[in-house]
């Protein structure tokens, strides 16, 4: 594998909205479509999209706002979402680790990342693999933090 982290661009925003979820799909994470919309109203927003030799396989949005009331939301992932013929192949630690090698690069020492740990098909477990650990509770949902 050959990943990589891109900005989004004309070249490749069309594949990143064709990731899951799509209508009928039971996944805990929005759509690309709404993070993107999201990104384009929130100056803090880092939206990115994961390839693997030139084809786009995964998304992240990370948030950067030191300025932020709720610590939850200061540093770190607001969405992961992959491929599903990508899932398994390290696409997602691949994308956490570059929040953090960012995290890094901005004197950031923590990111942040929320997930229903109750709806079936839950990242948790994902999470915790990839060292993030339970720190609390926001709106119903896990608060994971990882020490970059």
């Amino acid at each position: 594998m050959a990943l990589r982290i891109e900005e989004l661009s004309p070249e490749n925003i069309a594949d990143v909205l064709r990731l899951p979820p799509q209508p009928g799909d039971d996944e805990p994470v929005a759509p690309t479509a709404w993070s993107v919309a999201e990104a384009y109203v929130q100056p803090t927003a880092w939206p990115r999209a994961v390839t693997d030799d030139g084809e786009v396989v995964g998304f992240v949005m990370a948030n950067w706002n030191p300025e932020e009331h709720e610590p939850a939301f200061r540093a770190g992932i607001w969405r992961l979402n992959v491929a599903s013929s990508a899932r398994g192949r390290g696409v997602g630690r691949f994308a956490v680790e570059e929040v953090a090698a960012e995290a890094r690069r901005r004197g950031v020492d923590r990111i942040t990342v929320l997930w229903d740990a109750r709806h079936p098909a839950s990242p948790e477990q994902f999470y915790l693999r990839c060292g993030f650990r339970p720190v609390g509770e926001l709106f119903g949902e896990v608060v994971g933090e990882l020490v970059v």
